[in-house]
């Protein structure tokens, strides 16, 4: 047998071996609990606090905004897609919420060939350098502040 395919056995054998010490190693001990899953991470998930607070949350002290936002186009949205996590200002309204950004609107907005015809698409820099806010209301952009 030639020695190019005797190195090539052994480095396969080789590969094989690690990769099986490895895995012995480094997969959890409830993997494959609950099928192709790790079963401990569904009491790490349930032990963690909640950060969202909900829209309904959001609806209570916000009547306004939320009236504007059910009748404009951002009606499918929750509060906290735009403005993040709103667990703690409910629980202490004196924590402000996060001011939304350009980068927030762009998430969405930005053009990209991927997303459908109907949703509506800019190119940045070619639309406006500033704050989306002061030229949209973000709870209803058809309107103009």
């Amino acid at each position: 047998m030639p020695p190019q395919v005797v190195r090539i056995v052994l480095l396969a054998i080789g590969i094989v071996v690690v990769y099986s010490v490895a895995r012995y190693f480094l997969t959890p001990q409830s993997f494959g609990q609950y099928g192709w899953y790790r079963g401990a991470a569904l009491l790490e998930l349930s032990a963690r606090e909640p950060v969202f607070a909900g829209r309904k949350a959001c609806g209570e002290c916000h009547k306004k905004e939320m009236t504007m936002l059910l009748k404009g186009v951002h009606k499918s949205l929750s509060c906290e897609a735009c403005h993040g996590p709103g667990e703690a200002h409910v629980n202490n309204p004196d924590i402000k919420m996060e001011v939304l950004k350009v980068s927030h609107c762009v998430r969405c907005h930005e053009a990209n060939p991927s997303r459908p015809k109907f949703q509506k698409q800019i190119v940045l820099k070619d639309h406006y350098e500033g704050a989306c806010t002061e030229c949209h209301v973000p709870h209803d952009p058809s309107q103009t502040p």
